[in-house]
């Protein structure tokens, strides 16, 4: 193994190609060869509710989100905040949190955490109501 490894965000496979919801969630672990760190890119585009009205907690994870560009509306249990670009966001692991972008920039944020060999995360359906400043589905006029 290497004593380190570049890799350009974009070269992950977007794992919301092809399908309505808008945005990028791109999983850059593996690809980095980290046996101790999960890295995820999420570019949310304007005016879109990336999760879909969802939220989602885990049991032992706790997740730090680094926002790189924009403003992300974020919601932690029935607190919602608006957390601008240079940010970090630390959140618990049992704190129910969604985001969704209501603004006209493109947000990209990245998500970092301990790498786990299980799944320990559980989404919340209908976590908060729906947006008129952010959609719930892919802009196909792009």
């Amino acid at each position: 193994m290497k004593d380190y490894t570049i890799v350009n965000g974009l070269e992950a496979a977007n794992v919301y190609e092809g399908t309505d919801v808008p945005g990028e969630f791109r999983r850059l672990t593996d690809l980095l060869g980290s046996e101790q760190i999960a890295v995820n890119l999420i570019r949310v585009p304007a005016h879109s509710d990336f999760q879909q009205g969802t939220g989602h907690y885990h049991d032992e994870l706790e997740e730090i989100y680094i926002i790189a560009k924009g403003t992300l509306t974020m919601r932690f249990n029935d607190e919602v905040k608006q957390v601008p670009a240079g940010s970090v966001v630390y959140v618990h692991p049992k704190t129910v949190r969604s985001h969704r972008n209501e603004g006209d920039e493109m947000v990209e944020m990245w998500a970092v955490s301990k790498k786990l060999d299980h799944r320990d995360g559980h989404k919340v359906s209908d976590f908060w109501q729906a947006s008129e400043k952010a959609s719930r589905v892919k802009d196909q006029t792009n």
